[in-house]
């Protein structure tokens, strides 16, 4: 993902605020990191990914590559598959592919 790319989709969270809120806050726990604007807060999905953005942060690793398309996809089959409800004003699910 690059920098400007959405993190967390129901309050608008851009990796680079993330990266940021860590440099600056140097939060303890990856848990600190719902401070960063409600990050994580809402449907839940952005939490394994604000979990090793933590973790990258205390022994840099490169995070997995992974295209913002495929994040959103990915999101929108965890909501979909009932484990989340997105906050109000959150970015919509991506219109779903038929397959015909």
């Amino acid at each position: 993902m690059e920098l400007d790319d959405t993190v967390c989709y129901c309050f608008h969270i851009s990796k680079r605020k993330i990266v940021n809120f860590i440099r600056i806050k140097q939060p303890r726990r990856a848990s600190q990191l719902s401070e960063c604007g409600g990050a994580g807060t809402g449907c839940g999905w952005c939490v394994n990914y604000l979990k090793r953005s933590f973790a990258e942060s205390q022994a840099p690793a490169e995070l997995d590559a992974i295209t913002p398309a495929e994040y959103a996809r990915q999101r929108a089959a965890y909501i979909q598959a009932g484990h989340g409800k997105p906050a109000v004003g959150a970015i919509p699910l991506p219109e779903s592919e038929s397959s015909d």
